[in-house]
């Protein structure tokens, strides 16, 4: 803020998962710390932004294809994605007037530690294959998601959506 006055750019990208077996196995504590981390930290890190962001300025969520399409063992992690959907188009909406830019990119299976820190290895090698292209994304195929939300020379006419890259799947529920 000492240098530059205000902010421009916001992305959300926390998460926690933890995969369990069915309702019963998910703890409390592990489902406090899912909505803790995925989010309430949204919420919180918007509002401080918001209060130092112009015209022009955008938020970016990271959400993801479990908010949409749900899955079994991910049931507190798909509950958290879904709420950060809304959450972009709500917030959206309420930011209109102001000139920010609120979206969201919806990744389907990346390699990164998240996806994988809790499967046993050969399920982990497996991650990502029963997508079309028979293989998970890399965080950099990911990035100009992002690049294109924060420009405000590409996406100055782009605001509550939820973008979703998924292997050559082209439906999302």
């Amino acid at each position: 803020m000492k240098a530059f006055g205000w902010i421009d750019i916001l992305v959300n990208n926390a998460a926690y998962q933890q995969h369990q077996e069915s309702i019963a196995a998910l703890s409390d504590e592990q489902l406090e710390r899912t909505f803790q981390t995925n989010i309430f930290g949204y919420f919180y890190m918007a509002r401080a932004a918001v209060k130092r962001m112009q015209p022009g300025s955008a938020i970016i969520n990271t959400g993801s294809i479990t908010g949409l399409e749900g899955s079994a063992q991910l049931l507190d992690y798909s509950a958290t994605k879904g709420a950060i959907h809304a959450f972009t188009k709500s917030l959206a909406q309420s930011l209109l007037e102001r000139g920010i830019r609120v979206n969201c990119v919806a990744p389907g299976p990346i390699w990164t530690p998240l996806n994988v820190v809790d499967k046993p290895g050969p399920k982990a090698a497996k991650h990502g294959h029963d997508v079309p292209m028979k293989r998970p994304g890399q965080p950099e195929e990911v990035a100009p998601a992002y690049v294109f939300f924060a420009s405000n020379a590409d996406s100055s006419y782009v605001t509550g959506e939820v973008l979703t890259l998924l292997g050559g799947e082209t439906t999302a529920a």
